[in-house]
C-alpha cells in the first residue's frame, strides 16, 4: 500500500512534506470504553470532507459505512480512526513493505478514480483490503472489485478483514501485480496501491474503453504522482488529473527498488536513489565534510504553499534529477546540515558534489503572510557550481514557468527516440514500456 516514506501519507499544508506520526502493528486492542467506532468512523469522514479531501457524496458515505478498524485488528480502536498510515509487515531490514494508507491519501485516490455503481475494478496492491471494501461499498452490490497482492499473507490478511466486515462483491487473489489479472478484464477502472517507475503494459490492456487508471507513478528520481490516466480519440493516455502521492515500490516482476545510502557515518543523512540515477556512493561518504557553499535565489514561497511544481521541474530539468534526503534531527543540531524541513530536503547528486534545498525567513514589504526564500547548499569538491546550476534552474521555474500548468501523457509500446522538434517546458523520458511526456503548457 501507500507511502510517503513508508506509509501514504500527504504533505502538510506548508508543503514540507512533515508528517502525522505514523502507527505500527501493536499485539493487542485496547478497549475504546468512550467513543464508539460508529462515532469514531463518523468523525473521520467529516474530517476528510472539511478538509476538501471528500468531495462526493458518494465517498463520503463509503468512509462512513466501511469499518477501518476491523482490517487493522491489532491497534486500539481510536487510533485506528486517525489520519494514519498503519504499517502492517517489515521486511528483513525493517523496512515497512505494506500498510493501511493513510485515510487522507485513501480518499483523494478515489475521489480521482470516480467509481460508479455497476463497474468492475481491479485494485493492484491489496494491503489491508480496506480501499478495496470502500471500492466494493462505491460500485455496490452490482459491481465487482478484483484486488491482487503478491505476497500470501497479505491476501490472506485482506480477505480475513473483507469476511470481518462482510463484504462479499471483493475477490482477493495471490500474483503480481503488474501482470494485472487477465481473468477478470476488462476493468471499467484499474488502481494501484503501490508506486510504480513505469506503467506495465497488462494495466493498460486490461482496461475498457472509456476506462480510467490512477497510479501513483514515479516520474523520475525521488518525485512522484498518482496521475489519473484516460485514453483520449487518438488512442493517447493523458493524465486528467494529478496529486502529489508517492507509495512503496512496486515488487515483483515490475520492481522499482530504492537506494538507500548514507551519507554520514551514523545515518542521520541520507540520499534516496533510484535506478535511471548515476550515483557513486564511495563518492559522496564524505561529502558533508566539505565547507558548504550557499545560493540564494530570491523566489519565495508562502508558508503554506507546496513546493510539488519546484520538485517536478527540478526533476526534469537536472542531469541526474532530485532525490529526497532524509534528515535526523541530531544532524541538524550538530550543524552538518540545514534542510528545508523538518524531515530534510529534496537534492541533486552529481558524482562527488551534492546540493539540496533549504529556506530562510523573508520579510515581505507589506502584509502579514510569511514568506520563505529558497536557498541551495552544496557540497563537494564542485558543489558551489552544482549549487548555482539548481539555482539557476529553480529561478527559471519561477520566471517562465511557475505560473502554467502541467500536462502529463503517456505512450505505450514505444521503441527508439522521440522525434518531435524540441520545445521549451517539454520533456520526455524513455522507460522500459513506455515514453512518459511531462509538458507545461
Amino acid at each position: 500500500m501507500g507511502t510517503l516514506r513508508d506509509g501514504a501519507s500527504t504533505p502538510s499544508p506548508n508543503g514540507d512534506d512533515s508528517r502525522v506520526p505514523e502507527v505500527d502493528m501493536q499485539t493487542s486492542r485496547t478497549p475504546d470504553l468512550t467513543e464508539t467506532a460508529d462515532r469514531l468512523r463518523d468523525a473521520l469522514a467529516e474530517a476528510l470532507r472539511d478538509n476538501g479531501t471528500v468531495r462526493s457524496p458518494q465517498v463520503e458515505a463509503a468512509f462512513r459505512a466501511v469499518p477501518r478498524h476491523v482490517f487493522v485488528p491489532d491497534i486500539p480502536l481510536e487510533q485506528a480512526y486517525t489520519d494514519r498510515t498503519v504499517h502492517t509487515k517489515h521486511d528483513d531490514d525493517g523496512v515497512s513493505i505494506s500498510a493501511a494508507s493513510q485515510p487522507t491519501i485513501v480518499a483523494m485516490m478515489l475521489e480521482q478514480l470516480q467509481p460508479a455503481r455497476g463497474q468492475r475494478v481491479l485494485e493492484l496492491g491489496a494491503g489491508t483490503g480496506y480501499n478495496a471494501a470502500l471500492l466494493a461499498h462505491l460500485v455496490g452490490d452490482e459491481g465487482h472489485v478484483t484486488a491482487i497482492d503478491v505476497d500470501d499473507d497479505i491476501v490472506t490478511g485482506a480477505r480475513n478483514g473483507l469476511a470481518a466486515a462482510d463484504i462479499k462483491n471483493v475477490h482477493v487473489v495471490l500474483g503480481d501485480g503488474a501482470l494485472g489479472h487477465a481473468e477478470g478484464a476488462p476493468y471499467d477502472r484499474i488502481i494501484a496501491t503501490v508506486g510504480a517507475g513505469d506503467l506495465p503494459l497488462p494495466w493498460l490492456d486490461q482496461l475498457a474503453p472509456g476506462g480510467r487508471l490512477v497510479v501513483p507513478l514515479r516520474l523520475r528520481g525521488g518525485v512522484s504522482r498518482s496521475i489519473a490516466f484516460e485514453r483520449d480519440n487518438d488512442g493517447r493516455w493523458l493524465g486528467r488529473n494529478s496529486r502529489l502521492c508517492t507509495f512503496m515500490p512496486l515488487r515483483g516482476i515490475a520492481d522499482d527498488t530504492r537506494r538507500m545510502i548514507p551519507l554520514t557515518a551514523d545515518g542521520s543523512v541520507s540520499l534516496h536513489t533510484n535506478r535511471e540515477q548515476s550515483v557513486d556512493e564511495s563518492l559522496l561518504s564524505r561529502v558533508l565534510e566539505t565547507a558548504p557553499s550557499e545560493v540564494w535565489t530570491g523566489v519565495l514561497f508562502r508558508g503554506d504553499e507546496s513546493f510539488e511544481w519546484l520538485d517536478v521541474w527540478l526533476t526534469c530539468v537536472m542531469d541526474n534529477a532530485l532525490s529526497r534526503m532524509p534528515v535526523e534531527r541530531t544532524a541538524v543540531d550538530q550543524g552538518l546540515v540545514r534542510p528545508q524541513f523538518g524531515w530534510g530536503a529534496m537534492a541533486v547528486a552529481d558524482k562527488g558534489d551534492l546540493a539540496y534545498l533549504t529556506l530562510r525567513p523573508h520579510d515581505p514589504a507589506s502584509g502579514n503572510r510569511r514568506m520563505y526564500e529558497v536557498g541551495v547548499v552544496g557540497h563537494g569538491p564542485t558543489g558551489n557550481a552544482l549549487a548555482g546550476r539548481v539555482a539557476d534552474a529553480i529561478g527559471t521555474w519561477d520566471q517562465s514557468y511557475r505560473s502554467r500548468p502541467v500536462e502529463f501523457e503517456i505512450e505505450p509500446g514505444t521503441v527508439g527516440q522521440d522525434t518531435a522538434a524540441p520545445v521549451p517546458g517539454r520533456f520526455v523520458f524513455e522507460r522500459l514500456n513506455t515514453r512518459l511526456t511531462i509538458t507545461w503548457q
